[in-house]
């Protein structure tokens, strides 16, 4: 058999995905389609690209010409890829085409070797909302303990006296009869296209309505101001999503609801720290707590505990106190606290005071780091 490589065809290697191998299809497809490309050459090239996406879009067929090339399907039985001295069979291949060709001329394209198949125009079909994107400021106890918020939306909802159609009476349309599309046939030597536009009396569905709803005016839809009432869960974090189903643009043609995400931001505390589920706080202590050691009055998020601060605790010691962070609804886990010691120097002292830092001085602190720093300083 004298053909080319259907890898070559579709200007591919045999390493080629399935996203990939259609959309080469997409591209030559359209680029010799008939209707579009005048050269003589143009329905042949056009018979070749599908004949190749027809085999490599399939596993079973792919896997067979990997393994015997045109071979594979020079019986004409048809069962494997319906090659032979028939031609090229589309059977079974129309409504994959119809697909394809239809998103890209926009009208949408119905194949068959035999002048049979058509399809109803994806207008007519019910399509899902919108999705909402809403902005939202939290203060961090709003965002730690979880909260309601009340929100103003202004989307569109489904008119309540029509139910979503758009009118009243509803019949079927009289110039499509109820397909959506209005059809012409082409004969080609590929067999025959159905050319299909979208039906101008109905707007694709099908449809029409012995009087019209004067609420949405045609459209099924109204825009609705209206107020919703968030619960929010404890644990959010600045960038973090909530998806609220159904609070998002009507659908169409009765179709759902989009969904509301709600995009959090949050403020910082004046004394916490966040970091994930953990709480950090820097705790300022005195010289002499820091030497000797105390107990320290500490407020967490949902209480005040006393500490007890070690003797000789030095600035950015850090201590744990578990359980004590923020307990995430999403996750289930509830973070830790950790406190940060920052030994604060006065800024003042008496007289009392410089004097008893004199009398410490002349101690015996051998052992204390800055005596040994001394010697070392000193060290001949």
């Amino acid at each position: 058999m004298n053909k080319k490589d259907y890898y070559e065809v579709l200007g591919l290697n045999k390493n080629a995905t399935d996203d990939e191998i259609k959309s080469a299809f997409r591209k030559l497809a359209k680029k010799y389609h008939p209707d579009l490309n005048k050269e003589p050459d143009a329905e042949a090239k056009f018979k070749e690209v599908q004949e190749a996406y027809a085999v490599l879009s399939d596993p079973n067929k792919r896997k067979q010409y990997d393994q015997f090339g045109h071979a594979a399907f020079a019986n004409g039985d048809g069962g494997a890829g319906g090659f032979g001295a028939g031609g090229f069979n589309f059977s079974g291949f129309d409504v994959d085409l119809d697909d394809i060709l239809g998103s890209m001329f926009g009208g949408g394209f119905g194949f068959s070797s035999r002048g049979g198949s058509s399809r109803q125009s994806r207008q007519s079909r019910q399509s899902r909302g919108e999705d909402v994107l809403y902005h939202m400021n939290l203060t961090f106890e709003e965002a730690v303990f979880g909260c309601s918020k009340d929100i103003r939306l202004d989307t569109s909802v489904s008119c309540p006296d029509c139910d979503g159609l758009g009118g009243h009476d509803e019949e079927t349309c009289d110039v499509c009869h109820g397909s959506g599309t209005i059809t012409s046939e082409q004969r080609t030597i590929l067999g025959s296209f159905l050319s299909k536009t979208t039906c101008s009396n109905c707007g694709g569905t099908g449809k029409t309505f012995k009087r019209r709803c004067s609420t949405c005016n045609g459209k099924g839809t109204i825009k609705n101001n209206r107020t919703i009432t968030i619960k929010i869960p404890s644990g959010i974090d600045t960038g973090n999503r909530l998806r609220v189903p159904g609070k998002g643009e009507a659908g169409l043609n009765g179709g759902p609801a989009g969904d509301l995400y709600i995009e959090f931001k949050v403020s910082e505390h004046e004394f916490f720290k966040r970091d994930g589920d953990d709480i950090y706080l820097t705790v300022p202590i005195t010289i002499a707590d820091a030497v000797l050691g105390c107990k320290k009055d500490i407020r967490t998020l949902d209480s005040v505990v006393t500490l007890n601060v070690k003797g000789g605790t030095n600035t950015g010691d850090k201590q744990r106190i578990k359980g004590k962070g923020i307990k995430n609804s999403s996750t289930g886990r509830t973070g830790d606290m950790y406190l940060i010691f920052e030994v604060v120097l006065p800024d003042k002292l008496t007289r009392e005071q410089k004097e008893l830092f004199e009398r410490l001085s002349t101690t015996n602190l051998e052992d204390s780091t800055y005596n040994k720093f001394t010697r070392f300083v000193n060290k001949k």
